[in-house]
């Protein structure tokens, strides 16, 4: 009995085993079949995500190349403007270069003051027993040469405190700014708590606002009675925010650091250059020094180059060759940054 049910049960697990192998024989072709159709699955929505990502991507860059090209051809916009105000801002005249000294100073109380000084500058010769031709000389020098020198150092000066304090501007500008205020009450901020010359230049921008202009013109007119490229650069990446927008503070921030960078390189080199520009000051000073200590010596000796014709033609050829050597030795010392 034992095993008989031994036999059947060994019959039973085999028809099992048979059937399923029989049914996986069967449906080893669908498995495989859903089992690949799965994968090509995945597969497809992997390219499907990946084909979403890739294009996600050109659209960023093409966004980004819009922008850019928006940008360069903003850019370009402004360089045209630039060009076009740049013929009739910061020229050489003498009304220009007067309104940059910063001195309420018209043209007719300056040629008056001129002519005055010139006037003075001949009475004084004449007094002290110069010739009249020598005091003639003298006036024309003091009328004409000295105002206008007088115009450039009161210039440079002017130029040079500004430069100092501008960049120091553009950080309360920026504080300002990511503090809430709008540009229009920063510029005000300037113009009422800012130092001179920043402070004058800065009213006049707010001038300019008040009679129509807005605040992109109102800062390109600043070029008019400071004509810098630090002012140029101000001017420009206040027209590019109004035009493209952006971070207006991290931008002021920006120039602010460039300006930095640019007066501290322009500190080293002249520190770097001052060696040679004392040796220029002391080589083209010699002549004259020498003239000076050899007619205090010998008179008779140095007068001939006054009295004869000769002298008068050896003096002329030294002027001009000392006059080259001056200008070779000025443009070997200067250097723009």
């Amino acid at each position: 009995m034992f095993g008989l049910d031994l036999t059947m049960l060994l019959i039973v697990l085999l028809a099992a085993v048979s059937a399923a192998l029989v049914a996986y024989a069967l449906l080893f072709s669908r498995l495989e079949t859903e089992k690949k159709a799965g994968a090509r699955l995945t597969r497809v929505k992997a390219a499907e995500s990946d084909l979403g990502k890739a294009k996600a991507a050109r659209d960023r860059v093409q966004e980004l190349s819009k922008r850019r090209k928006s940008l360069q051809d903003s850019l370009k916009d402004l360089e045209k403007k630039q060009e076009e105000k740049n013929k009739y801002i910061g020229d050489n005249s003498l009304k220009s270069r007067l309104s940059q000294t910063g001195l309420p100073v018209t043209m007719g109380r300056f040629y008056a003051m001129s002519v005055g000084l010139g006037f003075l500058a001949s009475l004084v010769a004449l007094i002290v027993g110069m010739p009249l031709f020598a005091s003639l000389g003298a006036g024309f020098v003091f009328a004409f040469g000295f105002p206008r020198w007088v115009i450039g150092f009161l210039i440079k000066r002017r130029r040079n405190k500004f430069l100092e304090e501008f960049p120091n501007a553009l950080d309360v500008m920026v504080r300002s700014i990511k503090s809430g205020l709008p540009l229009n009450d920063a510029i005000r901020l300037i113009a009422a708590d800012g130092r001179e010359p920043v402070k004058r230049e800065f009213q006049r921008v707010v001038e300019s606002q008040k009679i129509g202009l807005s605040i992109p013109e109102a800062c390109a007119r600043m070029l008019q009675t400071m004509p810098l490229s630090e002012v140029s650069f101000f001017s420009i990446v206040i027209a590019i925010q109004s035009q493209a927008g952006g971070n207006l503070s991290e931008a002021l921030g920006n120039l602010g650091k460039v300006l930095r960078e640019r007066r501290k390189m322009k500190a080293k080199v002249s520190a770097l250059s001052m060696e040679a520009k004392a040796s220029a000051v002391i080589i083209g000073a010699l002549p004259f020094i020498v003239a000076t200590l050899v007619y205090l010596t010998s008179p008779q000796y140095m007068m001939i180059l006054f009295t004869d014709p000769r002298g008068h033609i050896i003096m002329l050829v030294s002027g001009v060759w000392m006059s080259i050597g001056i200008l070779v030795m000025r443009n070997m010392i200067n250097f723009e940054i």
